[in-house]
């Protein structure tokens, strides 16, 4: 059983991740923080507490940070809606967030639950980066931290990676969690998450259950599916929360790891969260931060895990 913290900005992914925690008889939601980045904090707990009412459930949601710690507030309205679930109308939530700072939480669970709970933390890593700053042991008393953010190590030259926003829209606060003490860290970044395609048949298989799940995915999906049929050309989207997911309550799902220190680079336009290693195993031109190591997914089966998700919202 996996006793799981989120760390959300909950837009679409996100709740569809939420969605497949809930599903899963080994993982219990013990509580959620909401921050900025695929829409305000305040939207992304609104639209946590919509979720979790969705699916009858009662988990504590804490407000956390509405602002990165150094750099402008930068939201996604643009892949998740001005609402950040897909502006598809959905009702006040009736509960309310605790009054409890998300980073406040998380130090609190850890002292009560010292090496029992999990943390997963799909935003930007502010909320994280505000408890270091108050707790510096904080994400050591975790049983482990998985990160949906990073680009792994570095391709071969000519090789693009999808946008790092997580890392992106807050890089000090990433900074120091990659820095931090821990027991294990996972970073499931864009390399891996990007490829993992809900396809068409998948999306009608959604919307074609009528369970609470998949009555919700469906609904908050359109708008996500024609932010990317930009960049392909068809109704597709990534599943990148999660895959981040279903790697902390099953790390089967990742084929192939690699560890060492993760740094937080800028190139003076975006930040990126790099393995300071080639894919190739050579060694980078760029001086390299000293942190404890990270272990970072290297590939992953999307195939099985992307219909173990369809699975489980579609029979829920």
């Amino acid at each position: 059983m996996r006793r799981v913290i989120l760390d959300m900005d909950v837009g679409i992914d996100d709740a569809i991740a939420i969605l497949y925690l809930a599903a899963r008889e080994d993982a219990e939601i013990v509580a959620l923080g909401a921050v900025h980045g695929n829409c305000t904090a305040h939207d992304a707990a609104r639209n946590a507490l919509i979720v979790f009412e969705t699916l009858g459930l009662d988990v504590p949601v804490a407000l956390g940070a509405v602002k990165p710690l150094e750099q402008e507030l930068s939201v996604a309205s643009f892949v998740h809606g001005a609402d950040g679930m897909g502006d598809a109308g959905f009702p006040d939530p009736k509960g309310a967030v605790t009054g409890e700072h998300a980073a406040d939480q998380l130090i609190r669970l850890s002292l009560e639950h010292p090496g029992e709970l999990d943390l997963l933390a799909v935003g930007p890593l502010t909320n994280l980066g505000v408890a270091l700053r108050k707790d510096p042991e904080v994400l050591a008393r975790l049983r482990s931290v998985v990160i949906m953010g990073g680009s792994g190590a570095y391709p071969p030259a000519g090789t693009l990676r999808e946008v790092d926003a997580n890392i992106d829209h807050d890089a000090a606060a990433a900074a120091l969690v990659f820095a931090a003490p821990r027991n294990e860290l996972v970073m499931v970044g864009v390399n891996v998450t990007s490829p993992a395609i809900l396809d068409e048949e998948a999306a009608a298989a959604l919307a074609a259950s009528d369970t609470p799940a998949a009555r919700l995915a469906s609904a908050i999906l359109p708008f996500y599916l024609g932010f990317y049929q930009h960049k392909w050309g068809r109704r597709v989207c990534s599943m990148h929360d999660p895959l981040a997911a279903g790697i902390l309550v099953d790390p089967t799902y990742a084929t192939a790891w690699r560890q060492g220190p993760v740094n937080v680079v800028s190139d003076g336009f975006m930040a990126r969260a790099w393995l300071m290693e080639r894919e190739d195993g050579g060694p980078v031109s760029l001086p390299v931060t000293e942190a404890p190591p990270t272990r970072v997914v290297d590939s992953a089966d999307w195939q099985r895990f992307g219909d173990e998700l369809v699975t489980r919202l579609t029979q829920a």
